[in-house]
């Protein structure tokens, strides 16, 4: 991207990492477009109490779900921490959850209890030692979490129900859950993109 260039930034890296953006960019004489959540954008349409405090990362993949799909839809996203968000098959944005991921809930578990090592675990029915009693647990407690959720929007939905899932450890968490999922890595690019052609 030479000079004269445009940029559409979704960040949620926080203030000092975002002035750091800015400023390498602005540099390099490109024009940039901070992209922040709506109340409406793109079809969707927020019910979250002050919208601009929802995460633009949780925006944007609101945004490419509601363009894959016109029905209901539950948007997953499994990284540091993991987000359900669910979307009515009329747009509009119902509000959602925030969990830690794998990695935080075992920190937690290493750092507030005397007997749990740092060891790597596997995921197992039933687990006969304590790094895979973590790692297994850990993920069944993220995909109890989508489960409870995808129940509570279909309780309350007539006609499809999607599931959308991106992030690090949506690949795992794919096999634990008991309904058909998509895996879309790129979730949150695609809504940058329909921001930003929105945007022009």
């Amino acid at each position: 991207m030479g000079p004269g260039g445009q940029c559409w930034i979704a960040s949620v890296a926080g203030a000092a990492r975002n002035r750091l953006i800015e400023q390498s960019l602005r540099e390099a004489g490109v024009s940039l477009h901070w992209i922040e959540s709506q109340a409406e954008q793109c079809g969707v349409i927020s019910h979250y109490k002050a919208p601009q405090q929802l995460g633009v990362d949780r925006w944007m993949a609101l945004l490419a779900a509601r363009n894959r799909c016109q029905d209901a839809c539950l948007i997953v996203s499994a990284g540091t921490a993991m987000t359900v968000d669910a979307l009515a098959a009329d747009g509009q944005f119902l509000g959602g959850i925030i969990v830690p991921g794998i990695g935080l809930m075992q920190q937690a578990l290493q750092q507030g209890t005397a007997l749990v090592g740092q060891t790597e675990g596997l995921i197992q029915t039933f687990p006969d030692n304590t790094a895979d009693a973590v790692h297994t647990g850990a993920v069944l407690a993220m995909a109890g979490a989508i489960s409870l959720m995808h129940a509570r929007l279909s309780a309350q939905t007539v006609g499809r129900l999607h599931c959308l899932l991106s992030g690090g450890d949506a690949s795992l968490l794919t096999p634990m859950l008991e309904f058909d999922v998509k895996c879309v890595p790129e979730l949150v690019l695609e809504g940058v993109l329909l921001a930003a052609l929105a945007g022009r």
